[in-house]
């Protein structure tokens, strides 16, 4: 993937600033770092950062068509664009390069805004219409690939990362107090929301559209699950022969969306975990290009208990892939965790972001420029604890009486069902009340995330609970945090780009059909994915529970007398920046150390790594202090 920046003039009448869109596309070299481009005409300054991967000697951006009428940058991969060729091309459409994005191009001649609807791939892109004085801006369906913009002093500036925009003079910004609340209750910041006031986020699914009559947003895709009335129920006696059909069909359209991914004219390679969904992405590679050693990365944690580095040896052997181990030890967030912030823009609340940043930047040593990922596997075939607990009954809330009531007020706020999701939301927003600076506490009710509208509610009214979940789970946990924050951030850092065979197209459009009682066959998360999974991978990798990625805890950090962790959650720092309360953090802090009790890096929400990953934020970025 790449880097791309714009300005474009909202009503013309002036030219755009290039001198800016050039130091904003300057600050997107670590995304690009192979080549530039820059294209500058009445109303419109676009940049390009350059990670080479198809292409190589011709497929640098901007794209233009022949008239200049036309011209594009795109930051990612078109899947389809051969298939997409072949099309234009029995309409007339000549091509200049080889390179996948220039089908953009050629694919709004034919259809305009409504070229979306014929992508498969990972992309964020922005095409320039002159003729018609129009900017289109677009982000695939799953929000693999980040694209950020805002609207001020009559300018549309916008980019692939935050950081970029503001560097336009234009541009000032504080804290966004709903994108706060939100990186404190869920697992990530939720599109449209960043965390800087005024500065949008592009939805999955989502594309924009700037002309003369200003800026407006849609949607052309969403995940969309039947209606439980719709659904035909699996009786017990078929179990076994529909799971054998759907694994059947499921394994074949991963085939395919692996092998299309592992084109590229430089050496890519996959990540390696110890777990279902790398290893059966690893096995396919391996099935696809036999006797092929593919490079693949893993993160250790040697003498921690939660290592898996025998697992991922074991696949690693069992493919035979040219294996290479990222060793994290104590010392590496110390080392990378303000890197991790400023990459991520944002607080987080585990550091195993510290471990992607490690991970990529042991891949692009290796002289790997892309890495396969599975990714998506557990949002779309039930991989987490909670599809088991909606299955059992045991997904309800424990609160009753006016508590339960406003719990469901909260819930119907949110998402529009009565849907328990990562934990009770009254008694989270009342610590976070405790949590929060006095003033902050008391404005709380107009920015918790408890007012916002999260998603759209069309979308799982009348499902079945786990595709309500996996809805959920697909908006909230996945595109902006598990892609955003977690992958392209942490992979771009150093130059490599990740793909994603369970987001292909297809292989969504397919999850959407799995009956409810396929998800949890015989017991088990992933029912589908295991049984397609049978004779590809290890059968000590089939037999394993879900282990999530974890990385070091705040527990850890206080045990080992980490100073530079102390000093974040200090009183004096959390006072000096204004937004939390120092004495329930020193509260949260002696807790932990008193009573010996070790935050869970799945099951607990690590405030005390949310405020010091905020305050690290903070500082990096320059935003204004509230003390």
């Amino acid at each position: 993937m790449c880097g791309i920046t714009g300005v474009f003039v909202l009503g013309g009448g002036r030219p755009a600033d290039a001198e800016a869109v050039a130091a904003m596309t300057a600050c997107l070299v670590h995304r690009g770092p192979d080549d530039d481009g820059h294209h500058t005409a009445d109303g419109i300054a676009l940049g390009f950062r350059r990670l080479a991967l198809n292409d190589l000697a011709h497929g640098n951006q901007p794209h233009r068509t022949e008239d200049g009428t036309l011209v594009s940058v795109c930051n990612g991969e078109i899947y389809n664009h051969r298939e997409l060729r072949t099309a234009l091309g029995r309409r007339g459409h000549r091509f200049r390069t080889e390179n996948d994005t220039e089908v953009l191009l050629h694919l709004y001649r034919e259809y305009g805004k409504e070229l979306t609807a014929h992508l498969d791939g990972q992309f964020g892109f922005a095409l320039h219409d002159a003729a018609e004085r129009r900017l289109l801006l677009a982000r695939d369906r799953a929000g693999i690939v980040p694209l950020f913009y805002t609207v001020t002093d009559g300018l549309l500036i916008f980019a692939s990362e935050v950081k970029a925009i503001l560097r336009h003079p234009a541009v000032r910004t504080r804290v966004d107090l709903r994108g706060l609340d939100q990186v404190l209750t869920l697992p990530g910041l939720v599109s449209p929301r960043t965390m800087f006031e005024g500065i949008s986020a592009l939805r999955p699914g989502e594309r924009l559209i700037a002309d003369c009559t200003g800026v407006r947003t849609e949607r052309y895709w969403d995940l969309d699950f039947p209606l439980a009335a719709d659904l035909a129920p699996v009786a017990p006696a078929d179990l076994d022969r529909e799971l054998d059909r759907f694994a059947d069909s499921t394994v074949g359209l991963l085939d395919t969306a692996v092998r299309s991914r592992l084109v590229a004219d430089v050496p890519i390679g996959t990540y390696l975990s110890g777990g279902l969904d790398s290893s059966l992405i690893g096995a396919l590679m391996s099935r696809a290009r036999p006797g092929h050693a593919w490079p693949s990365f893993s993160v250790t944690f040697p003498g921690r208990d939660f290592d898996e580095g025998p697992h991922q040896r074991l696949v690693a052997g069992k493919l035979g892939t040219d294996h290479h181990e990222v060793p994290v030890g104590e010392h590496e967030v110390a080392e990378r965790i303000a890197a991790m912030v400023r990459h991520a823009e944002a607080p987080v609340r585990e550091s195993y972001n510290v471990c992607s940043l490690a991970l990529s930047e042991a891949v692009r040593a290796a002289g790997t420029v892309g890495a396969l990922s599975g990714e998506g596997a557990d949002e779309l075939f039930g991989g987490y604890p909670g599809y088991r607990f909606d299955a059992t009954g045991l997904g309800g809330s424990r609160l009753t009486g006016l508590d339960a009531s406003l719990e469901r007020e909260f819930r119907h706020r949110m998402w529009g069902v009565d849907l328990a999701y990562e934990q009770d939301q009254l008694p989270a927003q009342e610590f976070r009340r405790e949590l929060y600076a006095e003033d902050l506490a008391h404005a709380l009710d107009e920015f918790s995330v408890t007012s916002q509208r999260l998603v759209d509610p069309e979308r799982l009214a009348g499902r079945h609970p786990l595709h309500q979940r996996s809805y959920l789970d697909y908006h909230l946990r996945l595109a902006d945090h598990l892609l955003g924050d977690h992958g392209d951030r942490m992979a771009l850092a150093n130059g490599v780009e990740l793909r994603f065979p369970f987001l292909a197209n297809a292989v969504v459009d397919h999850a959407t059909t799995v009956p409810p009682e396929l998800m949890l066959a015989h017991g088990r998360e992933k029912a589908v994915l295991r049984r397609a999974a049978e004779g590809l991978v290890p059968a000590e990798v089939l037999g394993r529970q879900k282990y999530g990625f974890r990385g070091q805890t705040s527990s850890h950090l206080l045990n080992t007398g980490a100073d530079w962790f102390e000093e974040l959650i200090s009183p004096a720092t959390v006072r000096r920046q204004g937004y939390f309360d120092p004495d329930t953090v020193a509260a949260l802090t002696a807790r932990q150390r008193t009573d010996g009790r070790q935050v869970h890096a799945h099951l607990d929400t690590d405030y005390l790594m949310l405020v010091a990953t905020f305050a690290l934020f903070v500082e990096e970025f320059d935003l204004p202090c509230l003390g």
